[in-house]
């Protein structure tokens, strides 16, 4: 027997979305826009109103579901269309390779081989939305000039429509999908009726899937190699029809099969022993499947299929990736908040969120979004847990609350009443992480929002996903203030004032690991006179900080005493020896008598400090010195003097502020002496903030810290 539906074409939209009225814009614009460029697949998004907000307005080529995670995107996610929007340009991504390098959280839900570009909708005054497209794997790496072309024209004549439509009041809705529509025949004839004969004679089970996995077509073999009847194939998912088969690792074959255009395959265990192979051949309108009997494969044991709805799983799972990716990112509390607002509220449709977590017995507010008056939150921070507000009950009790109305929730929270917040539904989700509630997170919509039972399951799910990375991250920030304090402990709160000397300092900590080094500076007022002190501790850790505090703490007790600087460096060299530590330091030590006119300097592996003289000449200064400390107990640390004219400069810095991959340090030095020759003469905080600014190259990451000492001669009297 053979049998092909007689269901509805696939480009039909959806019964929810309801098809915009007039002339279809969008659906034509992408289809054109496709059929242009010869990509396989795409989707347009238009910016929500009022809202950073992506929002997916028609998709073609491929069902929806297969972008779930990004049917709503913040403008300020890490992803494609996102960025084409921010930086105004085509992004272009050659292939899975790329894709994971540059765009990890779509390559986790989508690793199979494709090529896309995503590109903005926008004027020279106005973003209305982005376009992507794909292309299956077999792509060129590279964008063709003809492709970019046709895509940007594409997109600028587009953008220049939404602008006129929306001059005219004429709001530019959501379209009904666009799928191939898969040919169409009547029962028992597959094009002709001798075509039909002999699929129905072959020995092994050939049938045919649309884009959304429905069967259309399925010959006698497939009925009985899968031992279901081919009445109950026809129209379904062939994972929801054939109960063995309802596991995510084949549906993703499918998916990878329709994405990347290649040919795909799985071997699947019928029950009770019989392996079956499944070879899918993909085109730009479904899938064909050959179905044949595999050899019995030991290692491959399935566990029992999970009952569910198979599209609505698809969903979930990508969600659920796409999330669990984007949180590995997450740092501090901050970073949770911001990705929770980026990737969940877009995705689910919330306007507001609060992320709550509790403190000695007080619900504490840890960020929001989606709140114009901060006020209305922040009223919540400080609240005793035993007050009997949901957010306070969903963090103590572990058991999360949907409410779909305003009335629904001010019917157990009378309070409610009082608080103009402009939001009329609620999810207020338990965070639990290792047992225990670490926080409350709240979803807010601005209209009422019916939870049905599979949104609530999922939105659970994710909930503990985003409680293990915050759980993480209140850690990480205890840890972090915890660093941050000990760090400002051990250095100078503040520089002396001395008569003759103007000085200035700042000190950045490095960007990996705990933020927290061994790079240390000084200044001392003794016997008349002024030492200045900078050094560097090996390590970005606890140790290194501690020991560095002990080093200075030494170099002030032994200036207090009126040792000259060779002593001064001898000494401390001994006594990090006798501290037993495997750690080394590098050190730079002065004593200035700017009465006159001299510094006596010793050095200890230290970078060599910069002289400005009150001409602008810049000089290396090229001092006699030892070795690192704390690795030769007999090392001597010979002096030199150097000239100080009133108006002169000196700067002081450590390593970090010159270290750069692939930067010979000699032109890094001299790189930083042409910068202080030419801003030298400027106030010395003004001058001290320049030379950070430039030495660290902005916002990068630093693998190391920084330390800088400025000190000026003043002129007598």
């Amino acid at each position: 027997m053979v049998g092909v539906s007689d269901g509805q074409g696939a480009a039909q939209a959806p019964a929810s979305r309801p098809a915009p009225v007039g002339r279809p814009l969008l659906s034509l614009t992408l289809s054109a826009m496709l059929d242009d460029v010869h990509a396989h697949s795409g989707a347009l998004y238009l910016l929500a109103p009022h809202e950073p907000v992506l929002e997916m307005a028609v998709t073609a080529g491929l069902p929806r579901a297969f972008a779930a995670p990004w049917e709503r995107v913040g403008l300020s996610a890490p992803i494609p269309v996102a960025e084409a929007v921010r930086e105004r340009r085509l992004i272009w991504v050659g292939g899975e390779h790329e894709m994971a390098r540059r765009y990890p959280r779509i390559a986790v839900v989508l690793p199979y081989p494709f090529a896309l570009a995503a590109v903005p909708v926008a004027t020279a005054t106005t973003v209305h939305g982005a376009v992507f497209v794909t292309w299956p794997g077999s792509h060129p790496p590279d964008l063709s000039d003809r492709e970019r072309d046709h895509l940007v024209a594409a997109c600028d004549r587009l953008a220049l429509r939404l602008e006129r439509a929306a001059g005219e009041k004429r709001p530019t809705r959501p379209e009904p999908d666009l799928l191939t529509p898969s040919a169409t025949a009547q029962t028992g004839t597959l094009g002709t009726v001798e075509a039909t004969r002999m699929v129905a004679r072959l020995p092994y089970g050939l049938c045919s899937l649309d884009l959304h996995g429905r069967v259309s077509f399925a010959n006698a073999a497939t009925a009985e190699l899968l031992g279901v009847p081919v009445s109950r194939l026809l129209g379904t998912q062939l994972w929801a029809a054939v109960p063995w088969l309802n596991d995510p690792v084949y549906e993703d074959r499918y998916r990878a099969a329709l994405i990347s255009q290649h040919v795909t395959s799985f071997v699947a265990l019928r029950p009770p022993g019989d392996w079956l192979s499944f070879r899918l051949y993909p085109s730009t309108n479904g899938l064909s499947v050959r179905i044949s009997r595999a050899r019995p494969v030991s290692a491959m044991t399935r566990a029992g299929p999970q009952p569910a709805d198979g599209s609505r799983r698809l969903v979930t799972i990508s969600h659920v990736l796409s999330l669990a990716s984007a949180l590995t990112e997450a740092a501090g509390v901050q970073d949770v908040v911001q990705l929770v607002a980026d990737e969940i509220s877009p995705a689910v449709g919330s306007q507001g969120l609060v992320v709550f977590a509790s403190r000695a017995g007080r619900l504490r507010v840890l960020g929001h979004r989606g709140y114009p008056d901060a006020e209305v939150v922040d009223r919540f921070d400080g609240m005793p847990l035993s007050e009997q507000t949901p957010g306070t009950q969903a963090l103590t009790t572990g058991v999360p609350a949907f409410f779909d109305s305003r009335e629904q929730l001010e019917r157990l929270y009378s309070w409610r009443e009082t608080v103009p917040d402009g939001m009329s539904a609620w999810a207020y989700l338990p965070l639990i992480a290792s047992g225990r509630p670490v926080g409350t997170c709240v979803l807010a919509y601005t209209r009422s929002h019916h939870f049905a039972a599979d949104e609530r399951a999922v939105l659970t799910s994710l909930s503990g996903l985003i409680a293990q990375a915050l759980e993480r991250a209140l850690l990480y920030d205890a840890n972090l203030q915890m660093a941050q304090g000990l760090q400002a402990a051990l250095l100078p709160s503040s520089l002396p004032s001395l008569e003759s000397i103007e000085a200035a300092a700042r000190y950045l900590p490095a960007t990996q690991g705990m933020e927290i080094g061994g790079d240390f500076y000084d200044l001392v007022s003794s016997h008349g006179r002024a030492a200045a002190v900078i050094g560097d501790v090996q390590g970005h850790n606890v140790t290194a900080a501690g020991l560095m505090g002990q080093i200075r703490t030494a170099v002030r007790a032994y200036t207090a005493v009126g040792q000259p600087p060779e002593e001064v460096m001898g000494s401390t060299n001994r006594l990090l020896i006798d501290l037993g530590t495997d750690l080394f330091a590098s050190c730079l030590y002065l004593r200035l008598d700017p009465a006159r006119g001299v510094a006596v300097m010793a050095r200890a592996g230290h970078p060599p400090p910069l002289l400005r003289r009150p001409d602008g000449q810049v000089k290396v200064l090229d001092l006699a010195g030892g070795p690192l400390l704390g690795i030769d107990a007999r090392a001597t640390y010979p002096t030199t003097k150097v000239p100080l004219a009133p108006g002169s400069v000196l700067a002081l810095y450590t390593d970090g502020l010159i270290e750069s991959p692939g930067v010979d340090i000699e032109d890094a030095i001299a790189d930083l002496g042409r910068r202080f020759a030419a801003t030298g003469d400027r106030p010395l905080d003004e001058l001290a903030d320049l030379l950070l600014q430039r030495g660290t190259k902005g916002g990068q990451e630093r693998p190391d810290d920084v330390a800088l000492l400025l000190l000026r001669v003043r002129p007598p009297g």
